[in-house]
């Protein structure tokens, strides 16, 4: 099997061999969980802003995140909304490439774990084993390729796996019952319960559909679960989390930045999403 082997040739996305034990990501996320930790994972695109997102992850986790999820930018990022698409292409046009992204990441020495999100192309165009390994030189242990079906998962996910990258898949919420237990069983780190049918973008309500995919996977899992997607209040996160182990939030958190122009107000409102969850957070498990 050559590195850059094409979707159309990809091995079946469930492998023979036994899953590795929990990683970085996974087992940090246990551990917080066990204590009745809600947890919390921010999404911030990569260069922006371009004089600060550096400095937005240290203040991201010192408001209380228990992971981060950064978004490399891509030029046709087809699962994300007119705000987070307004944040890659300020992105791309102050010079963000993945090489640059993964530079300036590396330069970080986060206290909690980094989740990269962006498209397979740029995986591809790489090679499997070498966009695994800048990944683990940059420190982070995680990537969400959204675009990547579980059918053509295979030869990234293996050589993921073999460098230590965590590859956490998305359960849509059409997705059948049969289904979902193949993306749990491929998937590393935690699940990501996409909360409803769309793009990524703020919400003025909480669709049902978030409450009811986290329920279908909590039913069948024991890794994390948590949703993202139209997740864009505090009250909306503490909703969701009286189900699921907890919440992605994205857009809500990059129109902070777009609308003030500074990283702090995105700040605060992640303080705010932690205070939220701590509401309804529950005790020690175990």
């Amino acid at each position: 099997m050559t590195d850059t082997e094409t979707p159309s040739d990809a091995a079946p996305a469930i492998d023979p061999t036994p899953e590795p034990a929990p990683g970085r990501l996974e087992g940090h996320l246990r551990a917080l969980r066990a204590e009745g930790r809600k947890l919390l994972v921010p999404y911030i695109t990569a260069g922006f802003p371009a004089d600060s997102w550096q400095l937005l992850v240290e203040g991201l986790t010192a408001a209380g995140a228990d992971a981060i999820e950064i978004g490399v930018p891509f030029s046709d990022p087809v699962m994300d909304g007119p705000t987070i698409q307004e944040s890659s292409t300020a992105a791309l046009r102050a010079g963000i490439t993945p090489a640059a992204a993964f530079s300036k990441l590396g330069d970080l020495n986060p206290e909690i774990p980094l989740v990269v999100m962006t498209y397979y192309n740029l995986c591809y165009r790489m090679g499997h084993r070498r966009f695994a390994a800048e990944l683990i030189k940059a420190g982070v242990c995680g990537a969400i390729l959204p675009d990547l079906p579980l059918e053509e998962v295979g030869p990234w996910a293996r050589a993921a796996d073999e460098a230590g990258v965590e590859t956490v898949l998305l359960a849509a919420p059409t997705a059948p019952d049969s289904r979902l237990p193949l993306i749990v069983e491929r998937s590393r780190g935690f699940v990501y319960g996409v909360g409803l049918v769309g793009i990524t973008g703020e919400r003025a309500e909480l669709a049902s559909s978030a409450a009811d995919i986290a329920r279908r996977l909590k039913d069948i899992t024991d890794k994390p679960v948590l949703v993202g997607v139209g997740v864009s209040t505090p009250e909306q996160a503490a909703e969701v989390a009286q189900i699921a182990d907890g919440v992605i939030v994205g857009s809500a958190l990059i129109r902070k930045i777009i609308d003030s122009g500074s990283i702090e107000p995105a700040v605060e409102f992640v303080a705010e999403l932690r205070a939220g969850l701590d509401s309804v957070a529950s005790g020690p498990v175990g």
